[in-house]
């Protein structure tokens, strides 16, 4: 049989990052730009991605040594 487990996301584009934490875009934005959420990584030139398992942890409030830094 084929197999056709998913890996995991590991790195989610704006408005997928947004959905995780069940919001609009607009609104994430607005957070990360306040600094009150995780800037995205630059993965390549112009290529922002968000880091799911910080994203996972803040939206459970388990966040790893008590913050996460960023």
């Amino acid at each position: 049989p084929e197999n056709t487990m998913t890996p995991p996301l590991l790195y989610a584009r704006e408005r997928t990052a947004a959905g995780i934490l069940d919001m609009s875009t607009k609104q994430f934005r607005d957070l990360v730009d306040s600094g009150a959420l995780p800037a995205p990584c630059l993965i390549a030139p112009g290529v922002e991605r968000w880091y799911v398992p910080d994203l996972d942890a803040i939206a459970k409030g388990d966040i790893p040594g008590g913050q996460i830094e960023w």
